[in-house]
């Protein structure tokens, strides 16, 4: 399961948990259809929720000028210091507090950051907040996971266990399990077991949005403009499709 990155979560605040991240999530099918998003024509793009800047930086290396923000101390302290990090200018803020002069022609929110916003308010703040940054003919791209697919009947400890190698902590084992499910709110833990015997536990919610809900939303935010996709392949979105994929201007 790829790990949700809750914004203002104790795993990503931080620093030793935080650097659990990169070992749970290495590049893939979604890295590389953000990276087809950019195109290869320099532009100016945000990371929102930039997590510890693995995408920022490959950004910046393929010669787009990027920012990369994320309220989570540690996710920044680790994207400041991994290299290429100063190729990206670093922000600490969240998508609805963020406050910059730059307008960007791509804004991206990967990892499923967007299930962190839990209520029609904190989505409405956010998403205004974030076309008011965007350039003209700028987009947002982000993907959420389709209630449809039901996934989180899988975070369980026997679905989920797995164990990964990280610089300067040695194994670490890492688990999921749902403690609850209450319309759209899934409230899970994520549990972490270190070399030198330390166990932390993690509480996290996500929303699981409706596309129907979703669109309203943009459509209240100002886009205009929706392209929806199912899958990290840009399949058409269908009833059992494993994501909502959006790309709005």
């Amino acid at each position: 399961m790829a790990t949700h990155r809750a914004m203002t979560d104790q795993s990503y605040s931080d620093l030793r948990l935080a650097s659990v991240y990169d070992a749970l999530n290495p590049p893939g099918r979604d890295t590389d259809f953000y990276l087809d998003v950019a195109g290869e024509r320099p532009r100016t793009i945000l990371d929102m929720g930039c997590g510890t800047g693995l995408l920022a930086v490959e950004f910046a290396r393929r010669g787009h000028k990027v920012t990369g923000a994320d309220p989570a101390a540690g996710m920044l302290a680790i994207a400041r210091s991994r290299p290429g990090g100063d190729l990206v200018d670093w922000i600490a803020s969240d998508a609805a507090g963020l406050v910059t002069e730059t307008r960007f022609d791509l804004v991206v929110m990967t990892g499923h950051v967007f299930q962190v916003f839990l209520t029609d308010d904190a989505i409405a703040a956010m998403l205004g907040n974030l076309r008011r940054h965007l350039a003209p003919n700028g987009r947002l791209a982000f993907e959420t996971r389709n209630p449809a697919a039901r996934e989180w009947q899988e975070w369980t400890a026997a679905e989920t266990s797995k164990q990964v190698e990280v610089d300067g902590l040695g194994a670490v084992a890492v688990h999921y399990d749902v403690t609850s499910v209450e319309g759209q709110l899934v409230r899970y833990e994520t549990h972490f077991g270190f070399a030198d015997g330390d166990r932390v536990v993690t509480p996290s919610m996500l929303r699981f949005i409706e596309r129907d809900q979703l669109a309203q939303a943009l459509a209240g935010a100002g886009f205009a403009n929706v392209d929806w996709y199912g899958d990290w392949d840009r399949s058409p979105l269908h009833a059992d499709s494993p994501e909502i994929i959006v790309i709005a201007g």
